[in-house]
């Protein structure tokens, strides 16, 4: 598989997906509870649509590939290659109507990211990389991600999805880490990733991520200069507990915190 021919591939599962996506948002759709009793964790057919059209493509054109993906399982995952589908992260903030989500498609090899995108087609956006270098794409044209210094953890934007998401000592733990920094936003998934690749945010903390919420993120951030791992300073890829951040004194500084 060529660059070019890969390059091609990626886009267009980015363009199919959108399309699969884009005549649900802000419409009356239905939605699922696939929590079971637990925090409410929704589905809808736009997730099952756009991930249906994914593994359409990826099969047809690379059968002897792997797949994860959220909502239709895991296909020959101990394959060499492996694709990383979520089809919407940030399904809240899809069904309340607010563009604060993406589709998220990642490949690693050999259980290691090599390749992620992040695409928003209701704003026209793609964030990707290679963890070598990272790059945006929209309606202003085309730039380089670059990640921004910041010296101190008081001078830190952090993100996370939503402070109830963490419990008991997370939540202490998570609490530690924003009574320190300069200002905290909440409910923006994936999109809190991709600003921080492009230097609006300087820190995400995270709890209970799946692989497929996070490991097609890695080669954004760190193609753009960033750091993402667990909260114990370990690998990223196979989700769970997780910090990034652009400067590695900010992430040094939360990995302290968390892990009191």
């Amino acid at each position: 598989m060529g660059l070019i021919d890969f390059t091609h591939f990626v886009n267009e599962l980015a363009t199919q997906s959108g399309q699969a996506i884009l005549p649900f948002f802000r419409t009356a759709i239905a939605t699922d509870d696939k929590s079971r009793g637990g925090a409410f964790d929704p589905v809808t057919e736009a997730d099952r649509a756009s991930e249906a059209t994914m593994r359409h493509l990826i099969k047809r054109s690379f059968p002897t590939h792997g797949i994860i993906g959220e909502e239709y399982g895991d296909e020959r995952p101990d394959a060499d290659y492996v694709w990383v589908l979520d089809p919407i992260d940030g399904t809240r903030a899809f069904i309340a109507g607010l563009p604060t989500w993406g589709t998220l498609i990642g490949l690693t090899y050999k259980k290691q990211p090599v390749f992620g995108m992040m695409h928003q087609p209701f704003t026209g956006e793609r964030f990707f990389g290679d963890g070598g270098s990272a790059t945006y794409r929209g309606p202003g044209g085309e730039r380089k991600l670059k990640v921004r210094r910041c010296a101190s953890l008081k001078d830190a934007v952090i993100s996370t999805t939503s402070p109830r998401l963490f419990a008991g000592d997370e939540l202490r733990a998570y609490d530690r880490v924003e009574s320190v920094a300069r200002l905290a936003r909440y409910g923006c998934d994936c999109y809190a990733y991709c600003m921080l690749a492009a230097g609006h945010i300087d820190l995400v903390v995270e709890s209970g991520l799946k692989p497929y919420d996070i490991a097609p993120l890695i080669p954004i951030i760190e193609g753009a200069g960033g750091i993402v791992t667990s909260w114990d300073g370990g690998s990223a890829a196979e989700g769970g507990r997780i910090v990034a951040a652009g400067d590695r004194r900010v992430h040094a500084a939360a990995v302290e915190l968390l892990s009191r």
